[in-house]
């Protein structure tokens, strides 16, 4: 059985999204630079604004996480905000939207959004099945981000670090409750533009 994975970037400061999100503004205000990195790692030979030439670290992270993810856990809301700019599934297998609505599933080009109404716990055990012996990705937003870590359900945490402060928005790991979470760092993977950090979730 594969492993249920958050992964985010997150600002220094500890925001994974700017203020203000909305269809327009998916990332919130100023939090579309979290995901630069993204971008420039699509092309390996590109060279960025501040003039550094990637290095390929970036792209060849984006690529592990696209072939060890066998399905994705993501909120209502961002399921709201992405799925037009989407125009598709956010990766190429079975998604499960948290929400409060009953709504049937929505059937996209690469797979199939599933819309869970009874929990975290049923959105994880439908993700599990589908997924088989690859990852679960606990996508988000930071809500639901942190209501997998605080519910004790995540298995390893990917933060990559973006060298900026955003000085607002939305920070995933904030109110996780009194109880100590310990985790146990197990890479760190530099770029020019993004710090990846794993930690596996001491249970």
């Amino acid at each position: 059985m594969g492993r249920v994975v958050v992964s985010m970037s997150v600002s220094l400061d500890g925001f994974a999204a700017g203020p203000d999100v909305s269809e327009e503004q998916p990332m919130g205000v100023g939090g579309e630079r979290l995901h630069e990195w993204l971008f420039r790692a699509d092309d390996d030979r590109a060279v960025a604004a501040d003039g550094v030439t990637p290095t390929g670290v970036d792209a060849a992270q984006a690529r592990e996480i696209h072939a060890t993810t066998g399905a994705v856990v993501l909120g209502k809301r961002t399921f709201d905000v992405g799925v037009d700019l989407w125009e598709d599934t956010p990766f190429p297998v079975p998604c499960f939207v948290v929400t409060h609505e009953v709504r049937e599933p929505l059937t996209m080009k690469s797979d199939v959004f599933t819309f869970v109404d009874d929990g975290l716990h049923s959105a994880l055990r439908q993700a599990r099945q589908a997924a088989g012996d690859r990852n679960v990705l606990i996508m988000g937003g930071p809500t639901t981000v942190r209501q997998f870590v605080k519910a004790g359900l995540v298995d390893e945490i990917r933060v990559q670090l973006v060298p900026v402060f955003l000085g607002i928005g939305t920070r995933p790991f904030d109110h996780l409750g009194t109880d100590h979470i310990e985790l146990q760092r197990t890479a760190v993977i530099e770029s020019p533009h993004v710090t990846h950090l794993r930690f596996h979730v001491s249970k």
